[in-house]
């Protein structure tokens, strides 16, 4: 015996399936927000008009840096035109890309040739977000990222 499709039953399937989409969006669009770590900068203009002046004595530094994550210890190495650099003062937060509930501060101790901390992270991609400071007072940015094997 043959099912009659009556009118009923096609708003019910259109009203299920456009239910369904609709849900989807309002979920993905509620941990977009909840997991947006935030702003970068309070003022977008005023940080312009200083960032080539920043970026022109960083490059004059000539550092490099280099993080890199093995058996629990997160390792920074920076490399200048004369080798090893040690900063004045270093500042980093480890953490994912798009949340900031798991982020930390490692506690670094310079080993001689680079900076270490010990860290317990889960496997994935994470950001390494530096503020090193030279002693003249040059300041030293940049964000590198690591990649933490599943098993490591």
């Amino acid at each position: 015996m043959e099912r009659e499709i009556t009118g009923r039953m096609v708003l019910a399937g259109m009203v299920g399936a456009f239910g369904i989409i609709i849900a989807v969006n309002l979920t993905m669009a509620y941990l977009a927000i909840g997991t947006f770590p935030g702003l970068e900068t309070r003022n977008s203009y005023v940080a312009s008009q200083q960032f080539q002046a920043a970026r022109d004595a960083q490059v004059a530094l000539g550092w490099t840096a280099k993080a890199s994550y093995q058996d629990g210890q997160l390792r920074i190495d920076f490399t200048g035109p004369n080798g090893v650099v040690n900063p004045a003062t270093l500042d980093a937060t480890l953490g994912r890309a798009t949340r900031i509930d798991q982020d930390i501060a490692p506690d670094f101790q310079f080993d001689g040739r680079g900076h270490v901390a010990t860290v317990q992270i889960a496997p994935g991609y994470w950001n390494v977000r530096l503020d090193a400071w030279d002693v003249d007072g040059t300041r030293f940015r940049q964000r590198l990222q690591i990649l933490v094997p599943a098993g490591d």
